[in-house]
């Protein structure tokens, strides 16, 4: 079986499929195919072999007709791509000043090239932040995650105020829409009204009242109390 210690030698595909079945895993319980297929935008046939690899490798266990599940090592290497990532899109906004909206892709580029020293150096001249930009934790340098327990701003009550603990960060276009909002990591905002059907969602932001989508609201990740 492949160590942790090996992990860095990965290739950058291998390196992304890791890290999408962590995601997918930690929001669904485990990683289907079609679901990695559409995180990744590829075909499922091309996911069906890399599982084969990946599990042959050690860094999965696979489940026929359940899907598949990051092992200790696969968990620790996905971890370690995760960390560069954010790190690095935290170093683009504090120390170079890159909008929010435009880290994610330049992170994607270079988290495969990065070493974890350059990592840790980014890091500690930054202060060695707990979140990205976009409200993602950052794992350690030890591969720990700690995540605090969020609902997601569709499932708010009216009149219950809350944190923006995250937000997405793939598409530019939304945080843009976000940041003019004034809905960022942080901030609190309080639901005043929701209209039925599925119809827009009314909030207090600051002084201001601004509404956002139900489908919107599902992808922020807010803290009560």
């Amino acid at each position: 079986m492949t160590s942790v210690k090996a992990s860095r030698e990965l290739s950058a595909p291998v390196e992304d499929y890791l890290k999408v079945i962590f995601e997918v895993e930690t929001s669904d319980g485990v990683a289907g195919t079609n679901e990695i297929a559409a995180a990744l935008g590829v075909a499922p046939a091309s996911v069906s072999g890399m599982i084969r690899r990946l599990a042959e490798q050690g860094w999965i266990a696979h489940e026929r007709y359940r899907g598949v599940r990051l092992t200790r090592a696969g968990r620790r290497a996905a971890l370690r791509t995760i960390r560069r990532h954010r790190v690095i899109e935290s170093y683009l906004t504090s120390a170079l000043g890159y909008p929010w909206d435009r880290v994610h892709d330049e992170a994607e580029r270079l988290e495969h090239a990065a070493s974890d020293e350059l990592i840790d150096r980014m890091a500690a001249a930054i202060g060695d932040p707990l979140t990205d930009p976009h409200g993602a934790p950052i794992p350690t340098r030890e591969g720990t995650l700690v995540e605090e327990p969020v609902i997601t701003l569709a499932a708010v009550a009216v009149g219950q105020r809350v944190r923006i603990q995250r937000v997405g960060d793939r598409d530019g276009e939304q945080l843009r829409y976000l940041a003019e909002l004034g809905i960022t990591p942080g901030r609190r905002v309080e639901v005043v009204a929701r209209a039925p059907f599925d119809g827009p969602i009314d909030l207090r932001v600051g002084r201001e009242i601004r509404s956002i989508g139900p489908a919107l609201a599902k992808q922020i990740a807010v803290i009560t109390g």
